[in-house]
């Protein structure tokens, strides 16, 4: 008789190669709507008998699926019902791992999994056949691949994964807390610092950028700002829009758009051109306009020409909707970037 190699099914071969390319951070299909099924299809496998060899089977493969692409859902895609769906699928998997049932010899349990690692063996778990091809492309032995089905470290993955999905909810969606600047941005006589919330925007996102975006459009919102205050707040906000190049979430984004909304967008006036038109479009130029409308002993150098620097520019309602505009492109664009629904934005 003719030996049966056993083979991964096509389908199941489309969805290795569909969640590699979303874990390494270049995908080819919709990650939003791709991810969403693989949750529905590991919370479908909850109501399948546990203790069956197929239920077993889909508790190891789905809980591996699930950690592989958390990260991604965490950073990449700003959805609050994908974020409910992933948490629910995986409490339910977490609650069929016995912890304590280990009996693996020490050291067998995998570790320091890459992702694009996991998703294949998360797929090729599924099924016998796909266990088979798994064990014999990595050379696994029978206790290496029964390491994979252990309930200690499925649940270590599961813990590890519902961590990261709550972290990342509050990062998202909930309130974020940046009074800490107000001691680095605020004088002692109440005066704004503009040049220091200048350096702040001029760093990258982790340390500054967005919380200052943030920042500027909550003190906006206040109005505590003094009128000679006003552009410089204001650039500060808009800066930190149009430099946070990958997209703020919607915990930054709502009040962004606040802030953005107490502009007139219906106003018109005579100039023919306004001082921000002739800054350019990198940070270093930005910065250099910024600090010298506000320092020019301390920053003698800006790309503004003389003749554009009286305040009446600077301060022209027209120059303010313009930037708006502008803004408010952005902030959409984050949200078809980042997908999710208007509520997940707008809440």
């Amino acid at each position: 008789m003719t030996e049966v190699i056993p083979t991964l099914s096509a389908d199941h071969r489309e969805l290795i190669s569909d969640l590699s390319g979303i874990v390494s951070d270049y995908p080819y299909v919709d990650p939003e709507s791709t991810l969403a099924v693989l949750a529905d299809d590991a919370a479908e496998a909850l109501g399948r008998d546990a203790t069956s060899p197929e239920g077993r089977r889909e508790r190891t493969g789905y809980t591996i699926l699930l950690h592989a692409t958390c990260w991604y859902v965490s950073a990449r895609v700003f959805s609050k019902s994908l974020f409910a769906s992933y948490t629910r699928a995986l409490d339910g998997l977490r609650a069929q791992s016995d912890r304590t049932a280990c009996a693996c010899p020490g050291g067998v349990h995998p570790a320091d999994l890459d992702s694009e690692y996991e998703v294949e063996a998360g797929v090729s778990l599924l099924t016998e056949a796909g266990r088979a091809v798994f064990a014999e492309d990595y050379g696994l032995d029978e206790d290496e691949l029964a390491a994979f089905d252990c309930g200690a470290f499925l649940a270590d993955l599961a813990d590890e994964a519902l961590g990261r999905l709550r972290e990342a909810h509050q990062e998202l969606f909930g309130s974020i807390d940046v009074s800490h600047l107000d001691a680095q941005f605020v004088r002692d006589d109440g005066r704004l610092d503009i040049a220091a919330m200048q350096k702040g925007i001029s760093r990258s996102w982790e340390h500054n950028t967005g919380p200052v975006a943030l920042w500027s459009a909550r003190r906006w919102l206040t109005g505590q700002v003094r009128d000679e205050e006003r552009i410089g707040l204001f650039l500060c906000l808009w800066m930190g829009i149009a430099q946070s190049y990958g997209g703020l979430p919607p915990s930054y984004a709502r009040d962004l758009a606040a802030a953005l909304a107490t502009i007139d967008l219906d106003v018109s006036c005579e100039h023919p051109q306004h001082p921000w038109s002739t800054v350019g479009d990198t940070a270093r130029s930005r910065y250099r306009a910024v600090v010298h409308l506000y320092a020019p002993d301390d920053h003698p150098d800006t790309p503004v020409p003389a003749e554009l620097s009286a305040r009446e520019l600077w301060e022209c309602p027209v120059q303010y909707a313009q930037l708006t505009r502008e803004a408010l492109k952005n902030l959409e664009g984050w949200r078809t970037m980042r997908g999710g629904d208007d509520e997940d934005w707008e809440d």
